[in-house]
């Protein structure tokens, strides 16, 4: 409920703030263009958590990724939007420092050039160095000042 509360406020409250004067003007000097944002959400099992979103909230496994005879990472959709669940374990493998952080969030964003993100977070914390995926995409994942992990993906074509 907190989190409703806040997103009420932020919607009605926040976002209607004027931006900042010459905002516009460098957000248009740019080349490349965000394209998607993605959560990621980080669970002890992803079985457990499965009827919230598919039955309750009416999300579609769209892709899953098992490990052993559990589920390691699974994506769902509904309409626009995608939400990734990821295993602590799962995560302990693919990224061992992030492993025993517990109260962090973890943002996938998808954009059109991976170059110009990458010249952008130069001498950022990086937590994952540019690295091509087996799901086809090149990403580089950083620290924010607040410990938060956001990742950069592009996608050589549209998937």
């Amino acid at each position: 409920m907190k989190h409703f509360v806040f997103w009420m406020v932020f919607t009605t409250i926040l976002l209607p703030i004027p931006r900042l004067a010459g905002a516009e003007e460098e957000a248009s000097m740019t080349a490349a263009s965000l394209k998607k944002l993605t959560p990621v959400l980080f669970v002890e099992k992803i079985e457990p958590c499965l009827p919230f979103w598919v039955e309750r909230l009416g999300f579609k496994k769209t892709t899953e990724v098992p490990e052993g005879d559990a589920l390691a990472f699974v994506m769902l959709t509904r309409d626009n939007v995608v939400v990734m669940l990821q295993t602590r374990a799962s995560l302990a493998k693919d990224i061992p420092a992030l492993a025993d952080e517990r109260s962090r969030s973890f943002l996938y964003i998808e954009v059109s050039d991976l170059e110009e993100f990458i010249q952008r977070l130069e001498g950022a914390d990086i937590v994952v160095p540019v690295r091509e995926t087996f799901y086809g995409a090149r990403e580089i994942s950083v620290r924010d000042p607040a410990g938060n992990v956001i990742t950069f993906a592009a996608f050589k074509e549209d998937h």
